[in-house]
């Protein structure tokens, strides 16, 4: 049985799920029919950082360009272009029994690709959604809708899976960001 988080919850996934080690982090959006002429292109990212917030090292930014971190911990199954079509239009892999002792949270964002030049942004998306699957089974284990929060922002950092102990936990987060990719890598101690 699925939770549905709401923007800023917590909830623990492995002490409540005892073995589950493997997840499916599944994202999903809609966008909102505009004059624009061009395809959304959105990116799902994932940073494994420290207890104090930053990416280590830059192969554990996992990405469209970089998409598997350098023990397989996280990967990225590949770029969808378009999000066309129903269910998960990105997702991504985390082994939490592969995961480096120094990694004590992992970002999942989403980033618009080129926004500024295709004068796009997140108010002009819709449907936006992470789900947490058990890779063993695929039963969704949670899922959080973003809602409709967004206005001129080009990247979210949509959730974080954190360490608690020996645990893992899911923080529901929707946070927006002006300026892409580019922010969300400063915010996470990345030189750009």
């Amino acid at each position: 049985m699925s939770i549905s988080l709401s923007k800023g919850q917590r909830i623990d996934l492995t002490k409540t799920n005892p073995g589950l080690t493997k997840v499916i982090i599944g994202l999903g959006w809609d966008t909102n029919k505009y004059s624009g002429g061009k395809d959304f292109d959105l990116d799902a990212s994932a940073f494994l950082a420290d207890g104090s917030g930053k990416v280590q090292n830059d192969l554990e930014f996992v990405f469209y360009n970089n998409l598997k971190s350098p023990n397989g911990a996280v990967e990225h199954t590949g770029d969808n272009r378009t999000g066309e079509g129903d269910g998960d239009d990105e997702q991504m892999i985390i082994d939490f029994a592969l995961m480096p002792p120094h990694v004590e949270k992992i970002g999942i964002t989403v980033t618009i690709h080129d926004a500024d030049g295709r004068h796009q942004n997140f108010g002009q998306v819709s449907n936006a959604f992470v789900r947490v699957v058990n890779a063993d089974n695929s039963e969704e284990v949670l899922r959080y809708d973003l809602g409709e929060d967004f206005s001129v922002e080009t990247a979210v950092v949509v959730c974080e899976l954190y360490k608690h102990g020996q645990d893992w936990k899911f923080n529901a987060i929707g946070s927006g960001f002006s300026g892409g990719l580019a922010a969300l890598c400063r915010n996470y101690g990345l030189e750009v």
